[in-house]
């Protein structure tokens, strides 16, 4: 009974600090790395008539899900990933990934998935799926675009029984 009601005078307190920030803080990547993975997720869904994928926060859907759904191996995979598209794209364009046009980030992207690197290949694999599985799944595709209803078809139970 002690533990109820210590709970109660701290729940409050504890969850005052909560804001939507501090809830859907992923800590799998650093800020860099995670404005990478929002890039790359943007150039595979890129803002078209409808908001691309670093619009509805895929980025952060696909880091949490690779922190929360996936071992050890695939978290480093897509850390190590990431630090190697900075790398092509400081190697073969002298700029940040960041600082590419849409052009040369799709261009990057195209050059991993036909190379020769099956690490790189396989990060690009992962960010693909999970980019499409995000993307498909956001409030905003759900409502607007497939039209989701939760309980499909209609109960009218006051209609008259035609004999």
């Amino acid at each position: 009974m002690a533990a109820a009601m210590g709970a109660m005078v701290v729940m409050p307190a504890w969850a005052s600090g909560w804001n939507t920030k501090a809830v859907s803080a992923v800590g799998l990547l650093d800020a860099g790395k995670a404005e990478t993975l929002a890039l790359v997720v943007e150039t595979i869904i890129p803002k078209t008539d409808t908001p691309g994928a670093r619009e509805l926060g895929v980025g952060g859907f696909v880091e949490k899900m690779v922190k929360d759904c996936y071992d050890a191996k695939a978290q480093a995979g897509l850390s190590a990933g990431l630090d190697a598209v900075e790398a092509i794209s400081k190697k073969n364009f002298n700029k940040s990934y960041a600082d590419l046009t849409k052009q040369q980030q799709l261009s990057l992207l195209e050059g991993i998935d036909k190379g020769s690197d099956a690490d790189l290949k396989g990060f690009l694999g992962l960010v693909k799926n999970l980019t499409i599985q995000g993307y498909t799944s956001s409030e905003y595709v759900m409502t607007n675009i497939t039209h989701y209803e939760m309980i499909p078809a209609r109960y009218h139970g006051c209609v008259p029984v035609k004999k």
